[in-house]
């Protein structure tokens, strides 16, 4: 067997063993000798799966996170021409205005972490919390960044970073997708390819749960065919389909019964997820209403059954105009709920093991865009500094990372790449990204790229 083929096909074998049971993939495993992870070297794991939020459009940091009290007192004057001078910026032009937060800041926990009054629920988990507050990256329009953000390079086609998690770890559950996405407001500019595998075997893609009518669609059996006909059709079917792998080594045939295997499952599993009245009114009231809150509910039930990643999108954050009423209804959608899942995943005994992170494409700008009103002013995107947090999964709680100048447009101290922020999400989770690789058009390709990413040791438990 050519080599390469071997290796291809035993990277994406050994992880699909839990899909179609021991007996036909063992079977296969065995017969072809592909038995054996990927090799790649592991680190401690302090961290089985990931909850990652991504805010579509960008929240303001300077609203949120990152307080600026010179900002403030300078509110409506002339920028520094040093804010604006030489860069690109998506919509802004001319010698535009500051524009200092209408937010209070405020003191919160043991830690005296310091957030938004927009984010009183939050606040009240604020010891759990880390902000990195001196994340950058390469993009400023929505769509290259989201990819960027997602799988490290801003052209479509390249793994996201569920899908590399789930080909270095696998799944621990056989009833669900070892990764599962949820879709809340607008679609992402860069649509499905930021929870698509790439080059990576499309078993690894991301599985959208719906949050209206059926979870999964076309996951019931046709009418008038039964769980034994449709049992006895997939076996049919998976024995003409390991007939002609065995042909032609194509390891997307194994991929094809996997599938097929894993909605067999979830026509038991998924209607049981979605089934909240198991859970008591305390915690359902604990965590808010709106579809927002029923999908960081379900994000907890996932994690419980051993789902490996799990991505909610919340969309309508790119606040250009009317930022001050759109703040405030966005915030109170995703406050509570989240504040909520962290509190409940602590109380389980769940938050250690599981990694939140909260973040989006890029920050907002110190300068205002758009009217001057308060009801009507916005900010315009900033590629350059903004914040992205983390709480669980071995993360140090109670504390913030980097920082950024006076004004709020540039990093002062600790700068994080997002390529950084990937390394570090890796290396939380056991995998040295430098050794988890994929060979495709003839290199070793990696989440972090070639250029040099570095673990942020420093937040670290």
């Amino acid at each position: 067997m050519d080599p390469k083929l071997a290796l291809d096909r035993r990277r994406f074998l050994s992880r699909t063993g839990a899909g179609i049971g021991s007996l036909a993939l063992g079977s296969l495993l065995q017969r072809e000798g592909l038995a054996g992870p990927a090799a790649f070297r592991s680190v401690a794991p302090r961290a089985k799966s990931v909850i990652f939020f991504h805010m579509t459009g960008a929240p303001s940091q300077l609203d949120l996170f990152d307080e600026k009290p010179v900002l403030r007192k300078y509110d409506r004057q002339p920028a520094p021409e040093s804010l604006f001078a030489g860069k690109r910026f998506s919509f802004l032009r001319g010698h535009p205005k500051l524009l200092g937060s209408p937010y209070r800041f405020h003191p919160n926990g043991r830690s005296g972490l310091a957030l938004s009054e927009l984010l009183p629920h939050l606040g009240t988990v604020a010891d759990d919390l880390c902000l990195v507050k001196s994340v950058r990256t390469t993009e400023f329009n929505h769509g290259p960044a989201q990819l960027v953000f997602h799988t490290g390079l801003n052209r479509q086609g390249n793994p996201s970073l569920g899908s590399w998690t789930t080909y270095g770890l696998g799944s621990a559950s056989e009833n669900l997708p070892a990764y599962v996405v949820f879709l809340t407001g607008n679609t992402p500019g860069a649509g499905a390819n930021l929870w698509k595998s790439g080059f990576l075997p499309s078993v690894h893609q991301g599985v959208p749960l719906r949050g209206e009518g059926d979870p999964v669609l076309y996951l019931n059996n046709p009418e008038n065919v039964s769980r034994t006909e449709r049992r006895r059709t997939l076996d049919s079917i998976a024995a003409l389909n390991r007939h002609y792998f065995e042909s032609v080594g194509d390891p997307e045939i194994v991929t094809r019964i996997e599938q097929y295997e894993m909605a067999f499952r979830m026509q038991t599993s998924v209607p049981d997820l979605v089934d909240l009245s198991q859970e008591d009114a305390a915690t359902r009231e604990r965590y808010g209403k709106g579809g927002f809150a029923t999908q960081c509910l379900q994000a907890r039930r996932l994690v419980e059954r051993g789902v490996r990643f799990v991505e909610l999108f919340h969309g309508d954050w790119d606040t250009h105009g009317n930022q001050k009423q759109r703040l405030g209804r966005l915030t109170k959608e995703v406050d509570q709920p989240v504040a909520a899942l962290l509190s409940d995943l602590k109380q389980r005994g769940l938050l250690d093991e599981t990694l939140i992170v909260w973040g989006a494409e890029f920050g907002r700008t110190p300068m205002l865009q758009g009217d001057e009103s308060p009801a009507k002013c916005g900010r315009d995107h900033q590629k350059d500094a903004f914040t992205v947090w983390l709480a669980g999964g071995g993360v140090r709680g109670g504390m913030s990372h980097g920082s950024t100048n006076e004004l709020g447009n540039e990093v002062a101290e600790n700068p994080v790449e997002v390529r950084d922020l990937h390394a570090t999400l890796m290396s939380l989770l056991g995998i040295d990204h430098e050794t988890l690789t994929y060979r495709y058009q003839g290199f070793d390709q990696r989440l972090t790229g070639v250029e040099s990413a570095r673990v942020i040791t420093e937040i670290l438990a």
